[in-house]
């Protein structure tokens, strides 16, 4: 696949600003050019339509979500440490498009929705593989979602002096849904 050109990144890169600091009714086209530095016309030649930019945003995300589904496979400290411990990286690319396309979603976009849940279906399906429980897969995944979401609200340290997890309590629940993980499916 070829690189897309700088001034359709710039442009991209803007939207997705636009509606992490100003919400998705501020995204207009006229405040994506000027915040990318281009003529509305620059935008349009990369990007029809309002539409169209969502969908190079969804793209985006979905390019995003599927380098890190390898990197969760590929992960030399094994899938469940890798996922465990990238759910509370913040400002990072795939972290800026998970946000922009709830954004959108939250402003009623069903294709932003739709990302979104395909997202987390195929986070779901790599630790899958990785689990010989689907119910602990689902667990571990719920897990990842409520690190993001305590560290996308509170950062290091909470309103109440409450530290984000520290590296020996990220170890230790690494290690026990580790242990979870190779544990038989319980019939049921």
């Amino acid at each position: 696949m070829s690189r897309p050109p700088a001034a359709r990144e710039a442009v991209l890169d803007a939207f997705e600003r636009i509606l992490l600091h100003d919400g998705e009714r501020a995204a207009t086209l006229d405040a994506t050019a000027r915040a990318a530095g281009v003529s509305k016309g620059g935008l349009l030649y990369h990007f029809a339509s309002r539409e169209a930019l969502i969908e190079g945003l969804i793209e985006r995300l979905d390019t995003l979500v599927e380098r890190d589904v390898q990197d969760i496979e590929n992960a030399p400290e094994g899938a469940i440490a890798y996922f465990v411990r990238s759910s509370v990286a913040m400002e990072h690319p795939l972290d800026r498009a998970v946000v922009a396309a709830a954004r959108l979603a939250q402003g009623g976009n069903a294709a932003a929705g739709r990302a979104i849940r395909n997202a987390r279906h195929r986070w779901f399906e790599a630790i899958g593989r990785h689990v010989a429980d689907p119910t602990v897969a689902l667990a571990i995944t719920l897990i990842g979602d409520g690190l993001y979401y305590d560290s996308a609200l509170h950062g290091e340290i909470d309103d109440l002096g409450v530290d984000a997890p520290r590296a020996s309590e990220m170890d230790a629940l690494v290690a026990l849904l580790e242990r979870l993980a190779t544990e038989p499916p319980t019939p049921g």
